[in-house]
């Protein structure tokens, strides 16, 4: 913030640091301080009159002006006034008076006047504990369009909440805030908060820095990277190169090649080792043979809960599910885990425990941790909204999914029978999903548990599992060889 020495011990008094923050402080009122040859009763008015007479009582004061810009005679009447106020009103001076007009029975008054000097505008009041007009000057001075692009107000934020600083008659006869207005006071409010929270955003020193490059080892594979994927995995090694912890989350549909981007990413941080946790042993598994595949000159482990105790060291590249949680870990310098939005909120507690397994003595220093999923969780969006958490989007697929859908009904099932045996003929696996587990009193659908004998009589090899089934992931595991 570019502010003037002056200025900013203002802000400090008003107790705040910045001019989004100025801008809420909201006018409480108007004064209308220009000149109307129209009277307006019950309202605020700016008179140009000369005093012609002055009375004063026990407890008041009374003025008769000659009002000039209506061509008649009001009577000003103040309430209890200060000894400064009879020096305001002199008979035979002219002066610009301000205050509320009313009118009964032909008989006009104006209920505590005040002598004026800056007129022809419309002016902002303001509650704050600075005086009205050191505020209103603070206001004029400090904030501008170009003070709020500076800190990065959007173009058409800043003009809506400026009207209410610097207002039309259109905005100082409102009743109250009309919607477009109060939502971008809300908007303003929110990107205080969340600049607040991106500015908390902890930095730690990187346990190593990455310099290998991926380009020769892409060149080897038998496809070509998508455009999304190359941009990716450049943020990721610009990521790497720095000697501050990483810590990216990967966002990407299901197909959109994030396994790629994995396995680039453990390139480009040999010699140093690699930490991948995936949420489920199929995954694990899955890959951990693309990692064999795709990286045979790199020596590879997998590690679930019924892998023998292995020598971690030994390896550059460690895949494995939760069971890494309950295992020595050797100390890695990057550490990515896949489909982060599958874990609970314990497991994902539990992560902390992971990325901190390579911390040096003092935790000073942590790993590079990227994190890759589909669909992240709430707190996840929130931090990336919050620059908390840096993202790479990959939308698109690095082939085109041939992917036909139908609505069938009742009458095809026979149709859809022969489409089964038509695909397991073709050496295909065909997957049926139940909306039930088992049989339900309120909902007329058919479960698994009724519908599995008929398939087991009519097919071989069929499988059977669902989410609370203990043993699914060595169900699916026998389904994917043999189903």
């Amino acid at each position: 913030m570019n502010a003037t020495k002056e200025q900013t011990q203002k802000f400090k008094k008003l107790g705040i640091a910045s001019y989004c923050e100025l801008a809420l402080f909201v006018p409480s009122a108007y004064e209308d301080l220009r000149l109307h040859t129209k009277l307006q009763t019950h309202a605020m008015q700016l008179i140009d009159a000369t005093v012609e007479s002055v009375y004063r009582g026990a407890n008041s004061l009374q003025v008769t002006f000659f009002v000039h810009n209506f061509g008649h005679t009001i009577t000003g009447v103040l309430f209890h006034p200060k000894p400064y106020m009879m020096h305001q009103f002199k008979v035979g001076e002219r002066d610009y008076y301000y205050g509320t007009v009313e009118c009964k029975s032909g008989q006009c008054t104006m209920s505590m006047p005040k002598k004026v000097t800056n007129i022809g505008a419309i002016t902002p009041k303001y509650k704050s504990p600075l005086r009205s007009d050191v505020m209103l000057r603070l206001i004029q001075s400090s904030l501008t369009k170009e003070n709020l692009l500076s800190e990065g107000l959007r173009d058409e934020i800043a003009d809506e909440v400026l009207k209410l600083h610097f207002p039309s008659q259109a905005i100082s006869s409102l009743k109250e805030l009309d919607e477009k207005t109060l939502n971008a006071l809300k908007y303003v409010e929110l990107f205080i908060y969340m600049k607040r929270l991106s500015s908390k955003r902890r930095y730690f020193k990187s346990l190593s820095s990455a310099y290998a490059d991926y380009k020769d080892w892409s060149e080897t594979l038998p496809f070509t990277l998508t455009d999304e994927q190359v941009k990716t995995i450049e943020d990721i090694k610009r990521d790497l190169q720095k000697d501050v912890s990483a810590r990216r989350m990967i966002v990407g549909d299901v197909g959109s090649g994030k396994t790629m981007v994995i396995l680039a990413s453990c390139v480009m941080m040999l010699p140093k080792r690699s930490i991948l946790m995936a949420p489920t042993t199929i995954l694990a598994n899955q890959l951990y043979e693309e990692a064999s595949k795709f990286l045979p000159h790199v020596k590879s482990a997998l590690v679930t809960n019924k892998t023998k105790n292995i020598d971690l060291n030994e390896y550059d590249f460690i895949i494995g599910t939760h069971a890494l949680l309950y295992r020595e870990l050797p100390k890695a310098s990057l550490v990515m885990v896949d489909e982060q939005h599958r874990f609970g909120t314990q497991q994902r507690n539990m992560l902390e425990k992971l990325v901190s397994s390579g911390v040096e003595q003092g935790g000073q220093a942590k790993p590079h941790f990227l994190q890759f999923s589909a669909t992240p969780i709430p707190r996840t969006q929130a931090m990336i909204e919050t620059a908390h958490i840096d993202v790479s989007l990959i939308t698109s697929t690095p082939f085109k999914k041939d992917i036909t859908s139908k609505v069938i009904h009742k009458s095809d099932f026979k149709d859809l029978l022969l489409h089964i045996e038509d695909e397991i003929a073709k050496k295909n696996q065909v997957l049926l999903v139940y909306p039930l587990v088992e049989q339900s009193e309120f909902l007329e659908y058919q479960s698994i548990d009724e519908a599995r004998g008929f398939w087991e009589k009519r097919f071989n090899n069929v499988y059977v599992t669902h989410g609370k089934d203990k043993e699914k992931e060595e169900v699916l595991q026998e389904f994917s060889k043999n189903g």
